[in-house]
């Protein structure tokens, strides 16, 4: 049983896995860097400087004491961190597009510069067999 684990763990694809749900990770911590820090501030500024990640709605508003002290702390409904979140899925899912495609490009080169089979082709050999016949 060792062996067979052994044997899967070290197959192409459980690497190839491995290394990409790492790469996966670092790709989308820098998205969503550049959605926050880069896409959020221009969105914000041509919609009047409304930040998204402060939009919510207000349920119950927080209960403070006479000491400042917060008793019930505000329930609200964070919706404008569910925009960012849709806004993050489509940039990883537009640069994850991007990435396929090229390696698919990439892919199809190798795949039309297989060199043709050596030796007759199916023709030649038709003809031959065809001439064996008539003899």
């Amino acid at each position: 049983m060792l062996k067979e684990f052994k044997a899967f763990i070290l197959t192409g694809n459980v690497i190839e896995l491995a290394v990409a749900v790492i790469i996966a990770g670092a790709i989308k911590e820098v998205i969503s860097v550049f959605t926050t820090k880069v896409i959020m501030p221009i969105v914000g500024h041509f919609t009047g400087g409304v930040d998204f990640s402060d939009l919510m709605y207000v349920l119950s508003e927080a209960v403070v004491d006479a000491d400042g002290n917060v008793v019930t702390p505000m329930n609200a409904v964070m919706y404008g961190e569910w925009i960012n979140s849709i806004i993050n899925l489509v940039l990883v899912g537009f640069v994850l597009f991007v990435i396929i495609k090229a390696y698919n490009k990439s892919k199809k080169k190798k795949e039309e510069e297989a060199p043709a089979p050596s030796g007759p082709s199916q023709e030649d050999l038709l003809a031959e067999i065809r001439d064996l016949l008539k003899k």
